[in-house]
């Protein structure tokens, strides 16, 4: 069984927060976001589409590249916080870039 600290990790390590791929989804729906209210929608698709992509690894026989013990409940507000960090630092970096 877990200790909370190992669930922790697990939150805010590479499963949760700093999850790669919410990131990467997170960061091209801000660079492609027109408004800042579309950062959330980008946040809440880089959770979804994640977890989605987690059942869709785990259905194959290849090892988990990001195993974790935390249940998907758990992880998907660290990822939708990823995500939308992610998507606010690239939106602010495409109106930056549009501006020069």
């Amino acid at each position: 069984m877990m200790t909370l600290s190992e669930t922790w990790y697990d939150l805010f390590g590479l499963a949760g927060l700093l999850n790669p791929f919410a990131l990467l989804i997170g960061g091209y729906m801000g660079w492609r976001a027109d408004r800042l209210q579309k950062l959330w929608i980008a946040g809440f698709a880089a959770a979804a589409l994640t977890l989605i992509l987690d059942v869709a690894i785990g259905a194959l026989p290849v090892p988990h590249p990001f195993a974790h013990d935390a249940g998907a409940l758990a992880i998907f507000p660290f990822r939708f916080i990823g995500g939308l960090i992610a998507s606010a630092m690239t939106y602010w970096l495409s109106r930056r870039a549009k501006r020069a």
